[in-house]
């Protein structure tokens, strides 16, 4: 379904600690934009009725089931874009501008 990494889940469990929202899974959303590229939405929630639940990394996360397949295939991971500047990022084959990564 959606893949984490470890650097990500690390983040993920941190944020929920120094938000006391030890407990609760990670809800991820995706929607689209009329260029076909995706915005991304995350928050701490409980789980409802219809929510997609997926373990990774030990991270709980909830996706409701409008948003399972612009998620289906992603990696979500925590990387530094500049010097002391880190970010989620999503690498999402269903986003219009998405291009694999190259190898080295």
């Amino acid at each position: 379904m959606i893949t984490v990494t470890k650097a990500a889940a690390e983040q993920i469990r941190r944020s929920a600690i120094q938000g006391n929202m030890e407990g609760l899974a990670l809800r991820l959303a995706a929607t689209s934009k009329p260029d076909g590229s995706l915005d991304y939405g995350m928050g701490f929630d409980d789980p409802v009725e219809d929510d997609v639940t997926v373990e990774a990394e030990g991270v709980k996360i909830i996706i409701g089931p409008q948003h399972v397949n612009l998620l289906k295939g992603a990696t979500m991971d925590y990387v530094e874009l500049e010097p002391r500047v880190f970010r989620f990022i999503f690498l999402n084959p269903n986003d219009a501008n998405y291009s694999p990564p190259k190898a080295d």
